[in-house]
């Protein structure tokens, strides 16, 4: 599976090749492919615990993967909406503007 972060990942190869290549190997290609759960599903889970965890730096990049990968707009509304009342309000309404952000820019590219 391709990386979401994409070129951003591939820039921290000059510092940190190691955690670059792990990256791609463990966590994209085994931990990603393995069986016991969809993509769609690894990627609301996903989704879930940065927003939780509030790591939006990386956030964004899920949000647009979990689109990729079957998630609807609606679900993750519905999540976020969820998730404020077990998270935060702050991280929800955080969340919430990326994937408008998100959702704007597919819009906008088609």
């Amino acid at each position: 599976m391709k990386r979401p972060s994409a070129a951003k990942g591939d820039e921290l190869a000059s510092v940190v090749p190691a955690l670059v290549e792990m990256t791609d190997r463990v966590l994209y290609n085994e931990v990603w492919e393995r069986e016991g759960l969809s993509k769609r599903d690894r990627s609301l889970l996903t989704v879930a615990a940065l927003m939780t965890a509030n790591r939006h730096q990386q956030l964004e990049a899920h949000l647009g993967l979990a689109l990729k990968n079957g998630v609807t707009r609606e679900e993750l509304g519905e999540a976020m909406l969820h998730l404020a009342f077990y998270a935060s309000w702050p991280a929800s309404i955080t969340a919430s503007r990326m994937l408008l952000d998100v959702v704007n820019r597919q819009d906008a590219e088609g």
